[in-house]
This record gives C-alpha cells, structure tokens and sequence, in this order.
C-alpha cells in the first residue's frame, strides 16, 4: 500500500472534489483521478461514488477514510517519536550507583533530569563498584557512580566528586564528643570494612591509610552497603571508615568525625557506555555535569 495514495484518497474524501483536492495536492486532476482509481483496483473495494455533478463516499469508503486517518495520524507519531529519539528527547536509559552517591548527587541529578526529560524512562539500580563495572562490560546500564576504574573497552571514566574518609564511631565512644579523630586512636577497635572481593581499591585504600599511620585493622565484620555499616557502628559491632558523603546516612548512635592525620581523597566516578543510545546518555552527562564538573 502507497502512502501517497492513502494521503491523495483522504483528501478527495475531505474535499469531495477532485478538482480542488488535486490543487490542494500541487497535482493535476487526471493523474489523482488514476491514482484513486488504482487504489480501488488494489483493495478490490469501490470507495468513492462519481458523477459528473458530485463525489460522495460510499459505506466502505467512509470505514477506509476513518482507518487511512488513523494509519497517517500513526505515521506521523511514528516520524515525531523516532526523530526525538535520535535527539535524546525520549528513549530510556539505566543508571546504577554505590549507595554512598544515593544522597545529595544522585537527588539533584536526578531531580533536574526528570524535570528536563520526562519522556525518558529512567531506570536505577544500586550496585557495587565491581557489579557496575561488569554490568557497563555487558551493556546491562548505560551510565555508572562507582568508587574506582579500569581500562574498560566502550566504557569511559570522569570523576564528578572528591571526598575524603571519616571515621563513623558509636555515640557512645570516648572520642565521640572530639570535633576530629586520629585513626592512631582507634588502633585497638573493631573495625567494620567493605568487603575486598567487592571493591579492593576502596578497602585496599582505607587499609593502606590506617598502616601508614601505624595502625593495622583488627575486621570482624564486613558489610556490602555503607548504610549496613552504619547500622553495625550503631549497634556496637566496631568502628568503620567510609567517604565522607556517607554521613548522609546520619542517624540514632554513631558519630561522623573528620580523621586528624590527613586523609586520602575518595573520587566517585561518572562512568557511561560510549557506544549505547550516545544522545540519551549525553543528555544525563550534561546534567551532571552541570551539578559537578567532570575532568
């Protein structure tokens, strides 16, 4: 079935004049009139009844000029949501996060893309570092907030925000009302740490701290997510040292205190697919970068 002949037939149909529907359609009337007539031939179905005074639609022909208008009104949806789509105006897009960026980044973020895109499905998973990573490789997510990076294939790394570590300690502690803590303090604590085999640069980096200040960790528990952490401080299971932005998990007994002995920087990284739905993923790296410089 010809388009041009469902858009030649609705216009006669409207007009009810082939003369005036010809100019309508920048055409001459002998050549519409052929078309019309083919489209009847092809659908084996009189559509319109002619004389030489009027044109009328028949029964059958008021039921096709109802559907043609619905398959044109279709089209042009069709046309319109796949010209956004190449724009990054609508399409989806998943993202996952470690849940230390689950505050203040990924709100406003998050916030502000909602806002400015909501034809775009947003779909968000919590993940750890090492569980994006091979997401991103499996092309499971398009964009990534995780702790370290690697030499990926079709995957690239900017860091959006630095923190730094801190201690979290129960309220109870006797350093808990000290604006600062010195880890060389905390020597002889329990300590609470993520696990290695789900993020080692992070462990290795808290564990490499703590011993070049003369502290060597005593772990007794691990726990994958920093609010599972924090809880375990507040229950009174040991002490833990986590990124700073984990301190938006404040609650009921513990304590965040900066760490006295100068502590190394944690980056986030943004981290996002190059090869997949580039201009939706573009417009969610725009805003973040509008709420966090990436270099």
């Amino acid at each position: 079935m010809d388009i041009r002949k469902l858009r030649y037939f609705i216009t006669v149909a409207e007009e009810l004049h082939f003369h005036r529907a010809a100019e309508k359609l920048n055409m001459t009337q002998p050549p519409l009139s052929q078309q019309i007539q083919n489209l009847e031939e092809e659908l084996g179905v009189k559509l319109l009844e002619r004389t030489r005074k009027m044109v009328r639609l028949t029964p059958a022909g008021a039921v096709f000029l109802e559907q043609a208008r619905l398959i044109m009104a279709q089209l042009e949806r069709s046309i319109q949501l796949t010209q956004k789509a190449d724009q990054g105006i609508i399409g989806h897009i998943s993202v996952a996060f470690v849940d230390s960026a689950s505050g203040s980044i990924m709100v406003d973020v998050l916030r502000k893309f909602r806002a400015a895109y909501p034809q775009i499905e947003l779909t968000l998973r919590e993940m750890t570092s090492s569980q994006q990573l091979q997401a991103l490789e499996d092309g499971q997510i398009h964009i990534g907030f995780l702790r370290y990076q690697e030499d990926t294939r079709h995957v690239s790394f900017r860091p959006c925000q630095m923190e730094t570590l801190i201690a979290v300690l129960p309220d109870h502690h006797p350093v808990a009302s000290q604006t600062q803590v010195s880890i060389r303090e905390l020597a002889d604590e329990d300590f609470i740490l993520f696990p290695r085999h789900l993020g080692s640069p992070f462990h290795r980096l808290v564990l490499d701290y703590c011993r070049e200040h003369g502290v060597d960790p005593r772990i007794t528990q691990e726990a994958i997510q920093m609010y599972t952490i924090v809880n375990l401080v507040a229950a009174g299971m040991g002490i833990s040292i986590v990124p700073s932005s984990v301190d938006v998990f404040q609650r009921k007994g513990v304590v965040f205190l900066p760490l006295e002995e100068n502590p190394p920087s944690v980056p986030l990284y943004t981290a996002w697919r190059t090869d997949m739905n580039q201009e939706v993923v573009s417009r969610f790296i725009s805003i973040v970068e509008g709420e966090y410089e990436l270099h």
